[in-house]
C-alpha cells in the first residue's frame, strides 16, 4: 500500500465568502460565474466595497486541490499538498489549517515574504459563485515546491487546472506529470473553471499532452474544451484524450466513463444556497472511493451525496464529522 493516496498541487489560496446580487456584477463590470485573475489593489478595492455592502459569510482556506484534498482526508484518505504561500498572516493561517487537517505538504516554518494568495467567492440567490482570485507568491509555484518522494509514494497525482495561468506553474505541472509516468503513479486533472478552458486552451491541452489516466470537469467545461455542441460528442472527445473520466452535470448528476462503459449518476435534489467547491467536493470524494478499492460505480455514488450536501451550505468545505456520516450513509464506513 502507498503512503499517499494522492499528491496534489495546487493554488494556496484564503477564501473569503460574500452573497452577493446580480447588480454588484454590473455596477463592477464583473463576469457572473467565472474565476477571474485580478491583482492585489483591485482585489482590496473590491473587498472594501464588498465589506460596505454585504455580509461576510465565511473565511477558510481554500484552492481547488486543497478542497479535494481536505474531502479526501475528511474521509479517511491520506494526502499530501504541494502549493506556495508567504510569511504573512494568511500563510500562517493556512498553515495552520494544513496541520489540524493531517494534510502532509512541503510548506515549512520558513517562508518567503510576501503576500499568500486570496480569494473572493461571491455567490448570488441562484447559487451560482463568482470568483475574484489575487494570486499573490501562489503564482511563484515551480518545480521547487515538488517532493518527488512523496509523489512517487502516492497512487495518484492530482492537478488543478487553475495552474495553467502561470508559467512557473506550468513547468512544475509537466515535471509532475513526467515523474509520476516514471514511479508508475497515475495522473488526474481537473479543468477546474470553465475560464481555464475558454482562455487557456493551450495549456490546459499541454496538462492532457498523449492524455491523462482521470480527468474530472462539468458539462460546460467539456463542450467548451471539445467544441462540440452535445453531451455525446464532448464525451467522445474526451475518450480519445482521458482513460476515465467524470462529467458532472448539476441536477442532473454526472456521467462517468471507467474505461470501458459509462454510467449516470444520479443527482441528489436539494436547495442549492451555494455551488462554490461543489466540484472539489465531486474529485476528492470519488478519488477516496476508488482509492479505498471501488468501483465507479460506488465513487460516482458517493462522490454526488457528498457534492449536495456541499452546494446546500455557503463554503466549499463540509464539517469533519460530516464525512463519516456520508460514508455510514451510503454503507461505506469501516
Amino acid at each position: 500500500m502507498k503512503q499517499y493516496d494522492v499528491y496534489g498541487i495546487g493554488n494556496a489560496l484564503v477564501d473569503k465568502e460574500f452573497e452577493v446580487d446580480d447588480q454588484f456584477f454590473e455596477d463592477g463590470g464583473i463576469q457572473k460565474g467565472f474565476m477571474t485573475l485580478i491583482d492585489e489593489a483591485q482585489q482590496q478595492t473590491l473587498l472594501e466595497q464588498l465589506m460596505q455592502r454585504f455580509e461576510l459569510k465565511k473565511k477558510a482556506g481554500g484552492g481547488s486541490a486543497a478542497n479535494s484534498l481536505y474531502a479526501l482526508s475528511q474521509f479517511g484518505g491520506k494526502a499530501f499538498f504541494s502549493c506556495k504561500v508567504a510569511n504573512d498572516e494568511a500563510g500562517h493561517f493556512y498553515m495552520q489549517e494544513l496541520g489540524s487537517l493531517n494534510i502532509k505538504t512541503n510548506l515549512s516554518t520558513e517562508r518567503e515574504d510576501g503576500i499568500t494568495g486570496r480569494c473572493l467567492v461571491m455567490v448570488t440567490p441562484d447559487a451560482e459563485r463568482t470568483m475574484l482570485t489575487s494570486l499573490g507568491i501562489s503564482q511563484r509555484v515551480s518545480v521547487d515546491e515538488l517532493v518527488p518522494q512523496a509523489l512517487a509514494a502516492s497512487e495518484y497525482a492530482y492537478v488543478e487546472g487553475y495552474l495553467v495561468t502561470s508559467p512557473s506553474a506550468r513547468s512544475a505541472v509537466l515535471e509532475l506529470k513526467r515523474q509520476a509516468a516514471q514511479h508508475g503513479v497515475k495522473f488526474a486533472l481537473t479543468f477546474s473553471d470553465p475560464a481555464m478552458v475558454e482562455y487557456f486552451r493551450d495549456g490546459i491541452n499541454e496538462f492532457i499532452g498523449d492524455g491523462v489516466d482521470l480527468l474530472f470537469c462539468n458539462e460546460k467545461e467539456a463542450l467548451l474544451w471539445s467544441g462540440e455542441s452535445s453531451m455525446e460528442a464532448a464525451c467522445a472527445a474526451l475518450e480519445r484524450k482521458a482513460r476515465r473520466f467524470a462529467v458532472t452535470r448539476g441536477a442532473q448528476g454526472a456521467r462517468l466513463f471507467d474505461g470501458e462503459r459509462y454510467l449516470d449518476v444520479a443527482p441528489h435534489p436539494v436547495h442549492a444556497i451555494d455551488s462554490n467547491g461543489a466540484g472539489d467536493m465531486f474529485s476528492g470524494a470519488f478519488l477516496y472511493a476508488i482509492t479505498r478499492g471501488h468501483d465507479f460505480a460506488t465513487a460516482g455514488r458517493l462522490a454526488s451525496l457528498a457534492s449536495s450536501r456541499v452546494v446546500a451550505q455557503f463554503g466549499p468545505r463540509l464539517r469533519p464529522e460530516q464525512h463519516g456520516h456520508l460514508l455510514a450513509e451510503l454503507g461505506l464506513a469501516d
